[in-house]
């Protein structure tokens, strides 16, 4: 389940992620906030929050992503990626990689930090 933070605002979109991500959560909230926020802003400044109840993605979330990611490469000013398991910070070095943004992992317990970070 993926849920949008009160903290979003202008170009900054924060989301939490809970439980089992899915494609749906991608292509029904993820995804249309995103692109609201590059087309209204040019860039976007996004965090992503794994709270303390993430178990993981289901595939077609990790595909949906993954062919976001890859189209909107550009698009991305900053990436905060907050707390989850230790293969997030791994997939978030790739996608710093790919990416033409800053990226960031934080523990879970930096999230105000990274809220700061990414809004700045």
């Amino acid at each position: 389940m993926i849920t949008i933070m009160k903290e979003s605002s202008g170009a900054m979109l924060a989301v939490t992620a809970s439980e089992t991500v899915t494609g749906e959560d991608y292509t029904e909230i993820w995804i249309p906030a995103l692109q609201k926020v590059i087309s209204e802003h040019g860039k976007c400044k996004a965090l992503l929050y794994m709270d303390e109840n993430f178990k993981d993605w289901d595939l077609k979330a990790m595909w949906e992503d993954a062919k976001f990611g890859m189209a909107h490469r550009n698009d991305f000013e900053k990436l905060a990626v907050v707390g989850g398991p230790s293969w997030s910070e791994w997939g978030t070095r790739v996608a710093g990689i790919l990416s033409s943004g800053e990226v960031k992992t934080y523990s879970a317990d930096k999230l105000q930090e990274a809220l700061k970070w990414v809004a700045e």
